[in-house]
């Protein structure tokens, strides 16, 4: 204490020179007082946020008790700052107490904070100038990786892209491989919770949890989680993201690879050293990010069981037993970790130490085609690239790799560019095979004197050959990044990986603790893997999976090709599934033509394809009942070696329809080969009428991962539910929408879906209409639809439910809120139970489709659904065909229009409303602009009700289509809706099909489309009109340029008229469809409107069936139609 009472003397002595140094004769005490204030309180008050965040308790009671002994604190003034409350209240009201004072105050508080040998000391002093010092390294560091990280396009820069937060690791992810993921899931974006933007990436989720300590990172390789990381880097560094964590440290498994035995603070030193105490930024005051990527590439397998235990930042363990603690929280509990890798080693993290997972997307096909569009200067390159992809889809589907794209892109911008022309590569194999020969023609190795072609093919040959030994034997150890001293023991010479091929196939990351090197991408490593083994298995005697030990001699290629295949089958976590597809593509004679100059091949006499061809289809036949994705691999590899017979004949039964009968376990295998790649899959896969329970069960793990599934007319029974009930209870379920139409699914089967349904997250439409399901089955699904939260559409038309079934659906429409699609048609609820439903929906906010035609319902249940719509606003469309309504519901319903805001659609076809029902619908269509679409055919309005519809239309705003076909309506009532569009501009569909309305009311018709703009579709289907009729629409036609549909079937049109039609379709701009099937044209008529055609480019449909045209008649139309108008298509 002496030491400092004398250090305090000495500074206030200083303080007073410099004081008096500054200060002029002119100067009084009060201005020495306030400059002096000024000079010393400025250290104070720089100082005051690290105050507030690094003071503990004890060390604000340490400040408190020195400035008691100094004499520079009262009793009182200490009792108001323990008063305060929360620790950096206190610590507050501390600095705002002694920067109140004199200097000698600050200068005491100073003095003990400097003289302090504590962390909390050190972090007050020197952690602003650290953290600086710091950002400053690594913004220096990656910003030398910016150009390989950046996307020049600004829609795909990870700037404008977000994380995807996921419910852990899916099965699909942590047993498959990469390629098998993205094929799997055709390359789709995976259910997630929300999206994440890397700004948020440690923040809590919501207001009342906790950030994440640990958090994983998950994607496939080149999915870009390095770049994510660096750009993370960079960002924080710039103090853009996350201004709250002090110190960032960035790791990547490949330097943690040369590690043996160190400390976690002896790590730190060693990747950081100019963090000169590891304490202080590992301190719990510190929020400190300990970022560890690309876990998949560390040599060590982590082991959470039997791992030493450790939690003495000071002591050495080895590197493994080092990152298992701090993942575990034994060291650095306080550290947050983020964590990137692979899924399938990212599963060896258990769960329950994971506080958040997040994927990583790739490119969609439209992010493709931006890519693309941006990449290429001259739009043809793109354009041509994207056709190619398009119809080849495993390379569109590889594209949702970003890596892989740019591959893709380059290699075949180059084959375009080149004098050869060749053709475009349809295979991966094909792709790295020309890949690898644009990289060897690209330039010569740099830092030596020029070569000659031989020689460079020489050398080129060489270090291919010896990057594959590395590959494949690197593969087989799960060995992704390779050292120096790893290059030289495969003979690779190192100022080789400098040279174009060399740099092209290798990259080179550098580092602080060992550089390292690793393939472009791992299917690269694969492909150079497949040309070691390819090669070398020609003159191979032993197993050459076996680098090191003696096997059984294995001579001759097919026995090698075999033996791969035997290793790839019994590879649990499929790494070397893509490795055989290389190997079998590598058999294809277009394959070979481009690795010429690069492999030693020797000569193919072309039998080693057709006999690896027999070879893959024999191991489809054999195995187990059900298809795996092992299995599936083997359509793959035929797809590679370019044999698609057996492809395209099962593509071409799945396109057709024609699957029924025909799925033996080969076909299943391709169909679910398909099911990943098929343009046929792309928005649904159709297997209507095509499987039973052998092949539901046989194909069950590839159904898993289709987004649309249409299993209709399958005559499935219940023991096909319990197969589809595991299916959609899995984790991994993709299916988003299921139709098990056309079935006898009995109450049986509809209880293995309830159960499947309680846990199920992915599903939102299901589709059981004409099944047996019945009451009993609706309330099984009924108790599962109270529960369930992601459904939004189901379908029990014609399912016998009854008035049981709808009180159990009454029961989930109070209580679920997400439902808003409900199909219950011909189930024969009665008026009981559309009461019940009635009820509910006075409650029920979300539902806003109900369908309810054939029910029964008759007046009683019509007037319980309109006294709900007079509370209830949300529901959109009511469907309530064919239920004995009368005048007196139909009195009802337009009682609640009158008050209801919400209802935009009404069904109210074959039924039994009358002239009064209809003159109430007036009425309420003069208060409600809010319904569009009326639907009333088929009832018995006559002319008189139809009058006064038209009536309120004269006024109506809201109104876009109204049905009123099959209505008894005449002339009169048609000249009052001719009228009525004079005036009116939102009806946009009018239906008066089956009227007779004759001549004169199609003439009325005809001089209101003279003028009115907003009707696109009229239909007049069997109204007896005529010529004259015909005429008069034909000049309306010539002066409308709105309508886009007219349809005429069914009358008496004639040659006269359908040559009026053919001059106004001469002038006329906008219709796109015309009907004139039955109209007595004859071929003269036909042929009339046939060459309208050569003035008219809007037509894209006629319809001129039945009007006795003839052979000879047809072929002139025809001619016509494909001269003058060959987009337009005539049904003849």
């Amino acid at each position: 204490m002496l030491g400092f009472t004398e250090y305090m003397r000495k500074r206030r002595r200083l303080t007073t020179l410099q004081v008096k140094f500054t200060v002029t004769s002119k100067e009084g005490k009060k201005g020495r007082q306030i400059r002096t204030q000024m000079t010393d309180l400025s250290w104070v008050q720089k100082h005051q946020d690290q105050l507030q965040r690094f003071s503990t308790a004890s060390f604000l009671e340490g400040m408190l008790a020195h400035l008691r002994k100094m004499d520079m604190l009262s009793s009182a003034e200490e009792s108001k700052i323990k008063e305060v409350g929360r620790l950096q209240d206190q610590v507050n009201m501390l600095t705002t107490i002694v920067t109140g004072k004199d200097t000698q105050s600050s200068d005491a508080l100073r003095g003990f904070i400097e003289s302090s040998d504590s962390q909390v000391a050190q972090l007050i002093i020197n952690h602003d100038s650290m953290v600086k010092e710091h950002k400053e390294v690594l913004l220096q560091r990656y910003e030398q990786l910016r150009d390989r990280d950046s996307c020049s396009c600004p829609k795909l820069n990870i700037s404008s892209r977000n994380l995807l937060l996921v419910d852990g690791l899916s099965d699909l992810q942590q047993k498959e491989h990469d390629l098998m993921q993205v094929g799997a899931t055709r390359g789709g974006k995976r259910n997630h919770l929300r999206q994440l933007g890397l700004a948020k990436l440690l923040d809590p989720l919501t207001r009342v949890s906790m950030p994440p300590r640990v958090s994983l990172t998950v994607g496939v390789a080149g999915i870009g989680k390095t770049t994510w990381v660096r750009h993370f880097v960079r960002q924080w560094s710039q103090g853009a993201i996350c201004t709250d964590v002090s110190f960032v440290l960035p790791f990547t498994f490949c330097e943690l690879n040369s590690l043996e035995k160190l400390s976690a603070e002896k790590l730190v030193k060693m990747a950081f050293p100019h963090l000169k105490d590891p304490n202080l930024v590992l301190n719990s005051s510190c929020r400190t990010l300990l970022i560890l990527d690309g876990l998949d590439e560390f040599r060590c397998t982590l082991n959470f069981s039997d791992a030493v235990s450790c939690n003495d930042p000071k002591k050495e363990v080895s590197i493994d037993d080092l990152i298992t603690n701090i993942i575990r929280g034994n060291l650095l509990p306080d550290v947050a970790v983020w964590v990137t890798s692979r899924p399938g080693v990212a599963s060896l993290i258990p769960g329950g130490l994971v506080d958040r997972v997040t994927e990583i997307p790739g490119f969609s096909p439209k992010d493709v085609h931006i890519f693309l569009n941006h990449h290429f200067s001259e739009r043809d390159f793109a354009t041509k690239i994207w056709a190619h992809l398009e119809s080849h889809k495993i390379l569109m589907v590889m594209c949702y790799i970003p890596c892989f794209c740019w591959i893709v892109a380059d290699t075949l911008m180059y084959i375009m560019q080149s004098e050869t022309q060749e053709t475009l590569p349809r295979t991966c194999t094909e792709l790295y095979a020309n890949f690898c020969s644009m990289k060897a023609e690209v330039g010569e190795p740099r830092g030596r004197e020029p070569v000659k072609t031989e020689q460079l093919h020489g050398s080129n040959r060489k270090l291919l050959g010896n990057l594959g030994r590395l590959a494949f034997y690197g593969l087989l150890k799960n060995k992704y990044t390779f050292s120096e001293q790893d290059l030289r023991a495969y003979g690779i010479d190192l100022l080789l990986t400098q040279s174009s091929l060399g740099a092209g196939l290798l990259i080179r990351e550098e580092s602080v603790i060992y550089p390292t090197f690793r393939f472009t991408h791992l299917t690269l490593q694969e492909f150079l893997a497949a040309t070691f083994y390819h090669v070398s298995s020609k003159r191979a005697i032993f197993d050459l999976f076996s680098e090191s030990t003696m096997s059984w001699p294995k001579i001759g290629f097919q026995n090698h090709f075999k033996s791969a295949f035997q290793h790839s089958q019994q590879a649990e976590d499929g790494h070397l599934d893509v490795f055989v597809r290389f190997l079998t593509g590598l058999l294809s004679p277009v394959v070979l033509k481009p690795l010429a100059g690069l492999l030693a091949i020797g000569k193919d006499d072309g039998n080693q394809k057709g006999w690896a061809a027999g070879f893959l289809q024999s191991l489809l036949v054999s195995g187990g009942t059900v298809v795996s994705l092992r299995t599936v691999n083997l359509a793959y590899c035929l797809q590679e070696l370019q044999h698609t017979d057996l492809l395209r004949s099962v593509e071409e039964d799945l396109r057709l329809g024609t699957l029924g009968g025909k799925l033996t376990r080969a076909q299943c295998v391709v169909l679910g080969y398909l099911l990943h790649v098929s343009p046929e899959c792309g928005e649904q896969i159709n297997l209507t009428a095509s499987l039973n329970y052998a092949t539901v069960k046989c194909l069950l793990p590839q159904l898993l991962y289709c987004g649309h599934l249409r299993l209709e007319n399958n005559h499935f029974k219940d023991d096909v539910m319990e197969l589809l009930g595991s299916l959609l209870s899995a984790k991994d379920c993709h299916i988003q929408k299921i139709s098990l139409a056309d079935n006898t699914i009995s109450n049986k089967g509809a209880k293995a879906l309830s159960r499947a349904l309680l846990v199920n997250r992915t599903l939102t439409s299901l589709n059981l209409r004409n099944n047996n399901i019945g009451s009993k089955g609706a309330k099984f699904l009924a108790e599962a639809l109270k529960m369930n939260q992601v459904l939004v559409s189901i379908n029990f038309q014609n399912n016998a439910i009854e008035e049981e079934g709808a009180q159990a659906l009454a029961e989930v429409l109070q209580c679920n809120r997400k439902l808003v699609s409900l199909n219950i048609r011909k189930n024969t609820i009665g008026a009981v139970g559309a009461k019940r439903i009635a009820d509910a929906l006075k409650t029920n906010r979300t539902l806003t489709k109900l369908i309810l035609c054939s029910n029964q319902l008759g007046d009683k249940g019509t007037v319980a659904l309109a006294e709900a719509l007079t509370v209830n606003h949300t529901l959109l469309s009511l469907q309530l065909q064919s239920n004995s309504i009368s005048n007196k519901g139909m009195t009802a319903l337009t009682k609640a229009l009158r008050q209801n805001r919400g209802l935009i659609s009404l069904n109210l076809r074959e039924n039994s409303i009358g002239v009064e029902g209809a003159k109430n619908m007036a009425h309420a269509l003069h208060e409600n602009n809010s319904l569009q679409d009326l639907d009333l055919t088929a009832n018995l309005l006559h002319d008189e009700g139809v009058q006064a519809i038209a009536g309120a239309i004269k006024c109506n705003q809201g109104l876009t289509s109204l049905h009123l076909q099959w209505n008894f309506i005449k002339s009169s009532a048609t000249k009052a809706l001719a009228h009525a569009l004079v005036s009116n501009t939102t009806m946009q569909l009018l239906d008066l099909q089956e009227n007779a309305i004759g001549n004169e009311g199609v003439i009325f018709l005809a001089e209101a489309l003279k003028t009115n703009t907003s009707l696109h579709t009229l239909c007049l289907q069997g109204v007896s009109a005529g010529t004259s009729g015909a005429v008069a629409m034909a000049g309306a036609l010539m002066a409308n340029q709105s309508l886009q549909t007219l349809d005429l079937r069914g009358n008496a049109v004639g040659m006269e008229g359908a040559k009026a039609l053919a001059n106004a379709l001469k002038s006329n701009r906008s219709l796109k469809s015309l009907n004139l099937q039955e109209n007595s044209l004859g071929m003269d008529g036909a042929i009339f409107i046939a060459t309208a055609l050569q003035g008219n480019h809007q037509l894209t449909y006629i319809n001129l069936q039945g009007n006795g045209i003839g052979q000879s008649g047809a072929k002139v139309i025809s001619d016509a139609i494909r001269t003058n108008a060959p987009g337009c298509v005539v049904d003849m």
